[in-house]
């Protein structure tokens, strides 16, 4: 399987859709992109927390994501999952993985399962 990266916001519903996101497959590697609020959330899997702050500068966060990401992705893409959290994390995230070399496959939950999109 690849590794899963998934946003976490604070809007309603996210942290159950997150959980179901992270338990529908058999991932190598899950890691939460949130800030220092969503540390509290919990999966029935390892997660590795990517932490930002979304008060910084975009390009800013691009290189904390980066920094906390680095060399812990084996495969050549990565499942990528942004349904909760903002369109300036999701910036990030983006960025980020594509600066390291990391192909990205958009993934979302649906009534049968897990689809690419």
């Amino acid at each position: 399987m690849t590794s899963l990266v998934v946003c976490l916001g604070a809007g309603k519903g996210t942290l159950t859709y997150v959980r179901k996101l992270i338990d529908i497959e058999p991932w190598d590697k899950i890691f939460v992109v949130t800030d220092e609020s969503g540390l509290s959330f919990s999966a029935s899997k390892k997660i590795d927390f990517i932490v930002v702050k979304e008060d910084q500068f975009l390009w800013e966060i691009v290189e904390a994501i980066i920094k906390q990401i680095d060399n812990k992705v084996r495969d050549a893409d990565v499942a990528l999952n942004f349904v909760s959290g903002s369109g300036k994390i999701h910036m990030a995230v983006v960025a980020a993985l594509l600066k390291l070399g990391l192909g990205i496959r958009l993934v979302v939950l649906t009534p049968e399962g897990l689809k690419e999109i």
